[in-house]
């Protein structure tokens, strides 16, 4: 699908598919606020591509992958001799976007000194590289993002109030996908499509898997759930409960509210199961995986294991049988 937010159904996403579509005709800086991982790159994106900057680029630079010094150099360039390593000029990205779009993530972690330098560049639309002190003139919308709580940074004295109220001139908050479960069936579907193109095969999620991965909370959001689907892919494992989501409902973090999305039966080949059955099938699950890393890790030594896994020697050979492990050698270990 080329546009990832028309599986962003819900109404919480098509409040902010709505203030998109205002906010592209609008040539204003604009915040773009929510958790890790709930796409607000992807909503960048859809800024820039339909605004009337979408012929010219759309950089990002990542305020927290580099230090103060090196992020200056990287957002405004710098003169040779600048500093030492400095053999040739460079310019920052506020010159190679120009007249594009730039993306400024984690801006919460930007330096104050540089934030002092990025206001000066909002208001005048000028700033010179470091080392240098020839103006140089941009025309650059800007996109700042960040998870991090901007009013309480400025109450700590770690972010400019008056920076806060020049980007923050649209703010668009992308709920996390705990607030927005019912696209999860859409989401599966989507990267298991994409799965399917990059590996060659197709996978299955049955009932059990879903009601869990609907029942979770993921905290990394869209970004975890895609990164889940990829390890169940590669790992072909569709049918197993992953043990991280396992543990998440065992501890008792489970979303709370009515599912108001349906699931779809191309996402779910098998009957829909019992809450008991499902936890009964999650638990065996995690103890089987669970169980197999401990006798690889002590290479079948099953009294080893059993002794990790503080259960009874007669127990853990109970349980290989049971959950269907298979030695090194292929033959199934006897009770």
């Amino acid at each position: 699908m080329s546009d990832p937010l028309e599986l962003c159904t819900s109404p919480e996403m098509q409040s902010v598919r709505n203030l998109i579509a205002k906010v592209a005709r609008a040539d204003v800086t604009v915040l773009l606020r929510g958790e890790s991982g709930v796409g607000k790159e992807i909503v960048a994106r859809a800024i820039h591509d339909s605004s009337a900057r979408a012929q010219k680029p759309l950089l990002k630079v990542n305020c927290t992958a580099l230090p103060g010094e090196l992020l200056e150099s990287e957002l405004f360039g710098h003169e040779k001799g600048a500093f030492t390593g400095a053999y040739r000029e460079k310019p920052g990205k506020f010159e190679v976007a120009r007249g594009g779009t730039l993306l400024l993530d984690e801006i919460g972690e930007m330096p104050l000194r540089l934030q002092a330098k990025l206001l000066h560049i909002l208001q005048d639309g000028e700033f010179a590289r470091v080392g240098g002190e020839r103006i140089i003139q941009t025309d650059v919308r800007v996109i700042a993002a960040t998870n991090r709580d901007l009013e309480a940074a400025i109450r700590a004295g770690q972010f400019r109030e008056d920076l806060y109220y020049r980007i923050n001139v649209i703010e668009i908050r992308i709920p996390p996908l705990r607030e927005r479960r019912e696209e999860i069936p859409a989401l599966i579907r989507h990267f298991l499509e994409r799965s399917k193109e990059e590996n060659g095969h197709s996978i299955d999620i049955p009932a059990a898997t879903l009601r869990a991965f609907m029942d979770y909370s993921w905290p990394g959001n869209v970004r975890e759930l895609e990164n889940l689907l990829k390890r169940i892919a590669v790992l072909d494992n569709g049918h197993q409960v992953p043990p991280e989501i396992v543990a998440s409902l065992a501890s008792g973090s489970v979303l709370s509210g009515p599912l108001t999305g349906t699931v779809p039966t191309t996402v779910i080949p098998h009957a829909v199961m019992g809450l008991k059955d499902i936890a009964r099938q999650a638990a065996r699950d995690a103890e089987r995986v669970a169980i197999a890393e401990v006798l690889d890790r002590v290479h079948w030594n099953r009294a080893k294991a059993a002794r990790l896994l503080q259960i009874s020697y007669k127990a853990l050979l109970y349980k290989i049988v049971d959950c269907g492990l298979v030695s090194p050698d292929k033959e199934l270990i006897p009770a």
